[in-house]
């Protein structure tokens, strides 16, 4: 049996003169929560439909638990969550998730012990309240995503694909989000998702890509990334009217190559040459109160913002995944 869920090879998708996806290689492990990173218009959506067979590659091949995705039986294997969020507005949510359970094989009597299983997991159902007998609309947008989710998981998939799962999430229902991505890997299924959150990746994922302009720009295994990235990063926390003394230092580009305020603390890459010790010097020459003053390592947003250039990011705006 192989061990991987998804196996990517030399990939490339074309669109007139724009090239959505180059040469393309990726591996993902079973039982591994995966990350596609970039910004918008970067080819993670083109990527992800080209993994379900909507879209098909003008060149590779792209194999799901070592068969090819083309093979339909593969199909109801596979759970999906697509950034274009939509439901049956009228229908009432326990006959939408009933409808989504039985297109994907699940008898009537075991779709309905799922959906109330799902509905609790995720608080629709209580015991003052069972949102299941109302309509769509008439649920609130988080609820909404949350039933779109249940039905993605529905038929209780081995691989779950999420398309930008966290967009328009209050931060309750990206908890509980959350926490059932982290149960699903307990459970060895694979998720992957993709996102230019970083945050959430650096938290949830086992392995990343990286993707801008259609180029991977790195993969592995998150550990790994960030250690290959090196530990010429500094956490700077001081006394917050002690911030306009140290300003000037944070802007000797002989010292610092960058300085990210993060609000709490200064997230500060150190020159070429220069050392954690000279900074350290300097700031206390100010007399501004430390707080924090630790080497660490890069966080995955830093890196991304290394990797694909805030220029990258700033044009992927207006861009389509």
């Amino acid at each position: 049996m192989t061990e991987l869920a998804i196996d990517i090879q030399n990939v490339a998708k074309r669109y007139a003169e724009h090239v959505a996806v180059r040469d393309l290689s990726l591996a993902v492990p079973r039982g591994s929560v995966y990350g596609l990173l970039g910004p918008n218009g970067a080819g993670k959506t083109t990527t992800i439909r080209m993994i379900l067979n909507i879209i098909i590659p003008d060149s590779g091949t792209i194999e799901l638990f070592g068969k090819s995705n083309r093979d339909t039986r593969i199909t109801d294997r596979i759970g999906y969550l697509p950034e274009e969020r939509g439901l049956y507005k009228k229908m009432q949510v326990r006959r939408v998730l009933k409808f989504l359970a039985e297109l994907k094989g699940v008898p009537g009597v075991e779709a309905e012990k799922r959906i109330d299983h799902w509905m609790e997991h995720f608080e629709l159902k209580t015991a003052d309240k069972d949102w299941g007998l109302s309509k769509v609309d008439e649920l609130s947008r988080g609820m909404q995503q949350k039933v779109q989710f249940i039905g993605t998981l529905i038929h209780d998939p081995d691989l779950v694909i999420l398309d930008e799962p966290f967009s328009g999430l209050d931060p309750v229902n990206a908890q509980a989000l959350k926490d059932t991505i982290v149960h699903l890997k307990e459970r060895g299924k694979t998720v992957i998702f993709s996102t230019h959150l970083m945050d959430n990746a650096e938290r949830l994922c086992d392995s990343v890509c990286i993707i801008a302009h259609g180029d991977k720009v790195l993969d592995g295994a998150v550990a790994d990334v960030k250690r290959e990235a090196g530990t010429r990063v500094v956490a700077l926390s001081v006394d917050g009217e002690a911030r306009d003394a140290i300003a000037p230092i944070l802007s000797d580009r002989t010292l610092v190559s960058r300085a990210d305020d993060q609000n709490r603390f200064y997230e500060i890459e150190l020159a070429p040459g220069a050392n954690a010790q000279t900074l350290l010097q300097r700031v206390i020459a100010t007399g501004a109160p430390i707080l924090r003053f630790e080497l660490v390592q890069p966080s995955l947003h830093q890196i991304f913002l290394e990797k694909v250039g805030a220029k990258g990011v700033e044009e992927g705006m207006s861009g389509q995944g």
